[in-house]
């Protein structure tokens, strides 16, 4: 069984092409530009988010509030691969996520390249332990306001992504 810190991640350039692989450790320590996947989880009336809260053992953005399942892509895995997995993995979802957009995200060591997607699901969602400590369906309107507060504790990189959906929503 391979450790997280020696899973093999796909190494990005700055300009998103895939330029090799290293262990997820690695890429951590040296800040290594990569990939990763985020899975926006919405009711099927589109009124409601699933919001959940990340343990405090997470590497990045430990004990926060998120509304993204997702993580970082593997080498040799595509983007939409990933999204199907972590979404498995994290939320207990078995769907195919709708691509939205790519974006990037660079935040001191934490650079990469986010596929962004989204699905609509209404049935059970059962968390990674590991990952996730309790979660929820909040009404986007007060997902909304929620993200506009900066002291609410919600990881950075899902601000981001969140700002930009509402944008792309809204144009």
């Amino acid at each position: 069984m391979v450790t997280i810190g020696e899973e093999r991640v796909a190494v990005y350039d700055r300009n998103g092409s895939v330029v090799g692989s290293a262990p997820r450790a690695r890429m951590r320590s040296e800040g290594l530009w990569h990939a990763a996947t985020s899975v926006l989880v919405r009711s099927t009336d589109l009124t409601k988010v699933y919001v959940h809260r990340r343990t405090a053992d997470k590497d990045v953005y430990p004990a926060m509030y998120d509304c993204w399942a997702g993580g970082v892509v593997a080498a040799g895995e595509a983007p939409d691969e990933a999204a199907r997995r972590e979404l498995a993995e994290e939320l207990g979802i078995h769907a195919e996520p709708r691509f939205l957009f790519r974006t990037s995200h660079e935040r001191g060591p934490v650079r990469f390249h986010a596929f962004v997607y989204e699905i609509r699901w209404d049935g059970t969602v059962i968390h990674q332990p590991e990952e996730i400590t309790a979660g929820w369906w909040m009404p986007l309107t007060e997902l909304r306001e929620r993200a506009r507060d900066p002291d609410w504790p919600f990881v950075p990189d899902g601000r981001q992504f969140l700002t930009e959906w509402f944008d792309l929503r809204e144009s």
